[in-house]
């Protein structure tokens, strides 16, 4: 029997570079975004930092990571977690979204799942950086919903 469901959300899986550190976030991202954050770009080596948002409790992480916490660019503290084999950066945990954990949408196994909705911290971009002119841009935050 096909248990499946037609709107059943996929599973978001990935892995770090050597494979050492996986996880599953299910559901759906509560949201997902390029930051352009100067913490992001130099924590990443690249223009922006890919981020998808899920519940804490929907990401499961197999592996050991190495945390390194500081203030982001919104003035909050982030914890990084990192593989301790390649290095590669694999959460963030955000003080100011406690419920929330972040992956990096670039470990994904299947990259064609981040849908990012809007590039943000624009106004931090360096001047190298092409951003697709079809997202939304903010100069910090979007607006918050009502």
């Amino acid at each position: 029997m096909d248990t499946t469901s037609p709107t059943a959300h996929p599973a978001y899986e990935g892995r770090c570079l050597c494979g050492q550190v996986s996880y599953v976030a299910t559901g759906e991202p509560v949201f997902q975004f390029n930051c352009h954050c100067d913490d992001c770009r130099k924590s990443t080596g690249c223009a922006y930092a890919p981020i998808m948002f899920f519940a804490r409790a929907a990401v499961k992480v197999s592996g050991n990571l190495t945390y390194h916490a500081m203030r982001g660019g919104s003035g909050h503290t982030i914890a990084r977690g990192f593989c301790g084999g390649c290095g590669a950066q694999i959460v963030g945990d955000a003080d100011m979204v406690g419920s929330l954990l972040s992956i990096r949408a670039g470990t994904l196994d299947d990259p064609g799942l981040y849908q990012p909705k809007a590039d943000v911290f624009v106004s931090q971009a360096a001047a190298w950086d092409a951003m697709d002119p079809r997202l939304p841009k903010y100069d910090r935050w979007p607006p918050r919903r009502a």
